[in-house]
């Protein structure tokens, strides 16, 4: 595979900042010398500075899990992209599925964010996925055409050299139900196609995209043996250092 893989963790609204720091600590442990696969976690906002000093001499990144698309102003209780430059972070997961179920967002605001995000010099982490019911309805792929062409929307493929791109199927994240390696190749090549049709074929021979959605050491290998998975974005399984660091190693089994 060309692409190196990027293994990332979504740590969502756990771990206080002594907590963040001991996981963050013995990952760094655990992974030393690891550099065949790109490895970033995503603390809590109030987390991220003290993850960032303790991840130092490592190779892995940092990410936060959202981000507002104004630099500054009266937005109470936002974060802006320059903020979180500031705390240490390199990545920034956007669109993700509790947000867009819990918090209201759209593929406007998933837009807007991913060129604040690209403003600012982070990485996107975008993500999209359909829900349980649309996938009954056999609705997955428009539902992710959809996603893509709004969210990306005004965009050239230069722009998005440094994006990634996230396919979580809302119905397995924290059901542990799990796409089979079979559906996750399907939609990966599904973006894939959508992505050289839109900005080219070579942003989408680099594109990485990832898979989310109870993602877990037993069947992390076969999902990435899937030609157009490069990795995996990993929410209850990334909160222990020990079980996150065997998902890194899934070629080494």
């Amino acid at each position: 595979m060309s692409r190196k893989p990027l293994i990332a963790g979504n740590w969502k609204m756990n771990k206080t900042g002594v907590q963040a720091v001991e996981a963050a600590s013995e990952l760094k442990r655990l992974v030393e010398g690891k550099e065949d696969v790109e490895i970033m976690i995503a603390p809590t906002y109030t987390c991220l500075y003290q993850v960032s000093q303790s991840l130092k001499g490592s190779s892995i990144s940092l990410g936060a899990q959202d981000l507002y698309w104004e630099k500054n102003g009266a937005f109470t209780g936002e974060i802006s992209s320059e903020m979180l430059v500031d705390a240490g972070c390199s990545h920034v997961i956007i669109g993700h599925s509790e947000r867009r179920q819990y918090f209201n967002e759209t593929d406007e605001t998933v837009n807007r964010k991913i060129k604040a995000a690209l403003d600012a010099g982070l990485k996107p982490v975008f993500c999209i996925g359909e829900t349980e019911k649309e996938r009954e309805a056999e609705e997955t792929f428009s539902v992710l055409d959809k996603q893509i062409r709004d969210g990306l929307k005004s965009f050239v493929s230069d722009d998005l050299a440094d994006i990634v791109i996230a396919y979580e199927p809302v119905w397995a994240i924290g059901t542990g139900k799990t796409a089979t390696k079979e559906q996750a190749q399907e939609a990966h090549r599904f973006v894939r196609s959508l992505i050289e049709k839109l900005f080219g074929k070579p942003l989408a021979e680099n594109l990485r995209i990832l898979y989310g959605g109870s993602v877990k050491p037993e069947n992390v290998r076969s999902i990435m043996e899937m030609p157009d998975v490069d990795g995996a974005l990993v929410g209850g399984a990334s909160l222990n250092p020990l079980t996150f660091s065997k998902l890194v190693f899934f070629n080494n089994n």
